[in-house]
């Protein structure tokens, strides 16, 4: 298909409609292209507001130069441009190509508000050339599917309307308008993944096969197709496997399923947290190692977004735990918010009849410190004190949160768990003025909520997923 701003308009009618167009402006050859169609339709006929955006990585030296042209564009042609400072500075086991778009979508993401569509310039080549990596890659349907026409993107949408179109199409296209673009000298460097595909690889491909960029496109439509379908059905497999009122995965359920569709499984329910998916071996060793432990194990199974632990009968998706100092201490005025590091804040609050008497609140020495072994504690309404290894295994608290769970001492003596629990040397009466305390924690989810005799009612009390 020639690109025009005729067929151009062709295929921007087939994505939803908007009142403003953000349009990903690098200076390039192909965002030039981009930002030409657009303001060329807007001369024919009622277009939506548009505002063209520059990001600014800061890795080359002529970063600066390259910013000050795309704002120089923009104003001849009458669009508003917006230039965004980053830092693309990699992340353990990140490539500079990854780091950089990283970066590069994150700042965008934040920019698109609700009812507004981000336009990007990538077309066919750049199509074949990200499937085909992937493919290097050992990717499965979701990385052969490619780039998307159209995804969500921000509270808003990102098209990508050139995908159609081949790099020689959009270079005619520049030629013929006269326009002027920067050359990024980095894109001819080979040590770049990408731009070896791009020089050294597809063009030998496209001696032998030249329409190849078409075809492995139209293969990249084939795996999306072959994706959602089973999409749909990792959907209901997950549904029929998670917690009735947690999201974790029921062991007894998952463990009913053959190896492949356990995967599938633990795919979709980590992408339904928000994570992206795990590499094959880790995947594999969540089946091995976590699904298939003895319910007495607490394997953790790690990767850089995430980590899976096994409780009892259930798989736990959990953020990465960051530093902890178990035997730190901490001095607290009562009031306000405490920052524990590592495991989030306590906050009090006054209440009646329930909690911590305020008179022994106000008159003692408060600290926070965490478990180091052998802590009692008697509960209001129950004989005897109890170990908080006991009183934790009633009530179902994992371990990585048993771990992390404030103690508040009054003058030396465990006044409160958490808030979980108030020892009964300092629960206040029912018409007296008490203290309430709340765990909130930064590690993972709202605090466990046991059942008020501090018994193990197991369906109440396990809140600690929720």
């Amino acid at each position: 298909m020639k690109l025009s701003i005729d067929s151009f308009r062709s295929v921007l009618e087939q994505f939803p409609a908007t009142s403003h167009y953000l349009i990903a402006f690098s200076g390039g050859l192909d965002s030039s292209v981009l930002l030409d169609l657009c303001t060329g339709l807007r001369e024919r006929e009622s277009f939506p507001r548009m505002t063209a955006v520059h990001v600014n990585h800061g890795l080359h030296e002529a970063a600066g130069q390259w910013a000050s042209h795309c704002v120089e564009v923009c104003r001849s042609l009458h669009v508003p441009c917006r230039v965004l400072q980053v830092d693309a500075s990699p992340k353990p086991g990140e490539s500079p190509e990854e780091a950089a778009r990283r970066a590069r979508y994150e700042a965008l993401r934040r920019l698109v508000q609700e009812q507004e569509i981000l336009l990007t310039a990538q077309h066919r080549d750049d199509q074949a050339e990200t499937i085909l990596l992937q493919l290097f890659r050992g990717a499965g349907l979701a990385g052969l599917s490619g780039m998307g026409p159209v995804a969500p993107f921000g509270k808003g949408l990102l098209v990508r309307p050139l995908l159609e179109f081949s790099r020689q199409s959009l270079q005619q296209y520049a030629t013929a308008q006269r326009l002027h673009w920067i050359e990024d000298s980095s894109n001819q460097e080979t040590a770049y993944d990408r731009n070896f595909l791009r020089h050294e690889v597809m063009p030998l491909l496209k001696k032998r096969w030249s329409g190849i960029a078409k075809t492995v496109q139209r293969s990249g439509r084939h795996c999306a197709e072959a994706q959602l379908l089973l999409t749909r059905a990792a959907r209901d497999l997950y549904a029929s496997t998670k917690h009735p009122q947690r999201d974790t995965l029921l062991i007894s359920k998952l463990a009913s399923y053959d190896e492949a569709t356990r995967r599938l499984i633990i795919r979709e329910w980590i992408r339904a947290h928000g994570k992206r998916s795990p590499s094959a071996a880790v995947v594999q060793r969540i089946v091995t190692e976590a699904v298939s432990a003895g319910q007495d194990k607490a394997p953790r199974v790690c990767w850089q977004e995430g980590e899976i632990r096994r409780f009892r009968n259930e798989l736990c998706c959990l953020p990465r735990l960051g530093p902890f100092d178990a035997f730190a201490q901490y001095d607290w005025e009562g009031h306000g918010r405490l920052m524990l590091p590592g495991s989030g804040w306590l906050e009090s609050f006054q209440q009646s009849g329930q909690g911590i008497a305020e008179r022994l609140w106000n008159s003692g020495r408060i600290t926070v410190r965490f478990r180091t072994g052998g802590e009692r504690c008697r509960l209001p309404g129950r004989r005897g004190r109890h170990t908080l290894k006991k009183l934790f295994q009633e009530e179902a608290v994992p371990p990585w949160v048993r771990q992390r769970m404030p103690l508040v001492c009054i003058d030396d003596e465990l006044a409160a768990v958490g808030d979980l629990w108030v020892c009964e040397p300092f629960q206040g009466g029912r018409s007296e003025p008490c203290i309430g305390l709340r765990w909130v924690r930064s590690f993972f989810g709202p605090s466990p909520q046991p059942s008020p005799n501090g018994r193990g009612d197991k369906e109440d009390s396990e809140q600690w997923m929720r």
